[in-house]
């Protein structure tokens, strides 16, 4: 089957033309997410706004009619029984490619999502007063029976005083930066109470006259987080909270020892995901084939979650739970509104964000399949769905015939489900960046920066660079071929390298190129563009030197087979300048020279 784009091309150049990149990030995508929703439903849905007219007769739109033809019968609406799997990723290439380019959004759009920032707050409040005792008894209940034994452990750790800090290498709410993190001389009493400033921010107790310098904050002057928002599309930015040096510094020690427990725990191992999306997206992938699993997409995920609903899950271990009340910020400094007070546990920022919410909907998740099963969960029972639930942060993915039930318990308990990227009716899965149908691979290879139009703009030039490799393993090879073209516009030097090469080149399943070999070791070399982040000049000595010093060797000691996962738990081993450059790189460069080019 085949079919032309000839008017489709020209609709596209028309309305660009008219309306703006706004044509491409916002009217495409909202076609695509409407799409979407179609082949779970296995029907075009007459009321789907999608910025494109239908003509008489006909229920889909006149926009990419070819392609909907091999996918929809055009007047019932009705999906096809075999539908083109080519089509399908078409339609979802052109139409959501562009949807998620990290552009500033408008004013008026970054205060918008301020005030929803402080609405979701009224909700988490108003669900707060509603729950009653019985709801909050079965949470605990099941959250007891999931995680007791990690609990348990974790409240040892605690105790014994084995919770080890780290500094992050990003910006705090107090805009201390790189190595001057181990010169912080500020702390709270709450977390004074858990662990003393004289074990954290000291070497050792041969330096305790230096705890006079330290400010001990009371609760009503700690330093609140600082929201901000960052870009993440054209329609609604990306809001954070920065957390101050101190907080971020003890949430990694509780984050190692989370974690530790849950590494220990074969159910949880199955359940929970940190730092291995691979899991989810197998699932996702079967669900599409099989009907089997549904997936679940959560909004506005971290900020739903209750810190009341976090306490009490962990009412039983009293060192866990302290740990967890004495890490967690109160306040929140949001422009346009002030400082307010938070009913949320943490929102993105926070190094203990990512796990708790992952527990808190692991334990609504089962809720939900109890009530379904209409009897008390057992531990014989939660074995049963290792390898059929699976949550990596608000990606959730469960058994189908439990879905309803699910996402009933999901919204009873503050959660929202996001019905537009959910689902469980038809053959379409999406879990972590991965989209199915019909266990087909038809996800789609996203636009990120804007093309760059000189060198200088090194940020577009690498999104540039990796856009055309991902194009080309995706099988677009004219558009492979229009961007080689593009790219050597900006870069002289353009190479065959592969993948593993740290040189900007053109990726090919047909090797790499030699241009000459090294003096030396005779390896292969080929001249290019290489990427070079240095790290900010941080100088570090004395006490505070000392102090991260003995952190790397307690982290080495007791983690000593672990690997990075995305909170970069464990240190690289430092390098002889770790003490004079630190922190995240505060520009990034390309420099040509000869490189390898494998």
């Amino acid at each position: 089957m085949c079919t032309s784009a000839t008017r489709d091309v020209k609709t596209v150049t028309e309305r660009s033309k008219h309306e703006g990149i706004s044509f491409f990030t916002i009217t495409l995508p909202d076609f695509g997410k409407a799409f979407e929703r179609w082949l779970d439903q296995g029907q075009v849905d007459l009321h789907s706004r999608t910025g494109f007219r239908s003509r008489p007769g006909q229920v889909s739109p006149h926009f990419l009619r070819g392609y909907l033809d091999l996918v929809f019968d055009r007047h019932s609406g009705v999906l096809l029984d075999s539908p083109s799997i080519d089509a399908i990723r078409a339609i979802r290439q052109l139409t959501l490619m562009f949807g998620k380019i990290g552009l500033k959004a408008s004013d008026s759009r970054t205060a918008k999502a301020m005030l929803e920032f402080v609405e979701c707050e009224k909700d988490v409040r108003e669900t707060d007063a509603r729950l009653g005792p019985i709801d909050l008894e079965t949470f605990n209940r099941v959250s007891s029976m999931l995680f007791g034994r990690a609990f348990t452990w974790m409240d040892h750790e605690i105790y014994l005083g084995k919770a080890i800090p780290k500094h992050g290498p990003g910006v705090t709410a107090d805009r201390l930066l790189g190595n001057q993190k181990f010169n912080q001389r500020t702390w709270t009493s709450r977390l004074e109470e858990i662990f003393p400033a004289g074990e954290f921010l000291l070497p050792n107790w041969k330096y305790y006259d230096q705890l006079d310098e330290v400010d001990i904050l009371e609760p009503g002057s700690e330093i609140p987080v600082k929201v901000v928002s960052v870009p993440k599309t054209l329609k609604t930015p990306r809001i954070i909270a920065i957390e101050p040096t101190a907080m971020q510094y003890a949430q990694q020690a509780v984050l190692a020892t989370v974690l530790g427990g849950i590494r220990r725990d074969a159910n949880l191992r199955s359940f929970l995901g940190f730092d291995d999306q691979a899991p989810n997206q197998l699932l996702a992938e079967d669900g599409s084939r099989t009907g089997n699993h549904a997936t679940l997409d959560l909004s506005e995920a971290s900020d739903r979650v209750s810190n009341e609903l976090v306490m009490s899950m962990l009412h039983r271990w009293p060192h866990l739970r302290k740990a967890f009340e004495a890490t967690r910020s109160t306040q929140a400094r949001v422009p346009g509104h002030g400082v307010i007070p938070l009913a949320k546990f943490a929102s993105m920022g926070s190094a203990l964000c990512f796990p708790t919410e992952a527990m808190v909907f692991l334990t609504m998740v089962f809720i939900g399949i109890e009530r379904e099963l209409s009897t008390s969960l057992s531990p014989r029972i939660v074995k049963q769905f290792r390898g059929r639930v699976r949550i990596y942060g608000d990606d959730i993915i469960v058994p189908v015939e439990y879905v309803q039930s699910v996402v009933a318990s999901l919204e009873h308990f503050g959660a929202k489900v996001n019905v537009r990227k959910s689902f469980w009716t038809g053959k379409f899965r999406e879990s972590c960046g991965k989209e199915y149908y019909a266990g087909e691979d038809v996800s789609v290879v996203r636009v990120r920066h804007l093309f760059p139009t000189q060198r200088t703009d090194v940020t577009g030039v690498i999104s540039l660079v990796s856009l055309r490799n991902q194009l080309y393993y995706a099988g677009y090879w004219q558009t492979v071929k229009w961007l080689d073209q593009e790219i050597r516009k900006v870069l002289k030097y353009f190479p065959t390298v592969s993948p593993s090469s740290p040189v900007l080149g053109r990726w090919s399943v047909l090797g790499y190129e030699t241009q000459k070999e090294h003096p030396n070791y005779h390896s292969p070399l080929v001249k290019g563009y290489v990427v070079h982040a240095p790290l900010p000049r941080n100088t570090l000595d004395g006490e505070g030197a000392l102090l991260k010093f003995f952190l790397d060797r307690a982290r080495e000691e007791s983690e000593p087979e672990s690997t990075y996962n995305r909170f970069g738990l464990i240190n690289p081993v430092p390098d002889e300048e770790h003490l004079e450059r630190s922190g995240r790189p505060q520009a990034v460069y390309i420099k040509l020279r000869w490189a390898s080019p494998f």
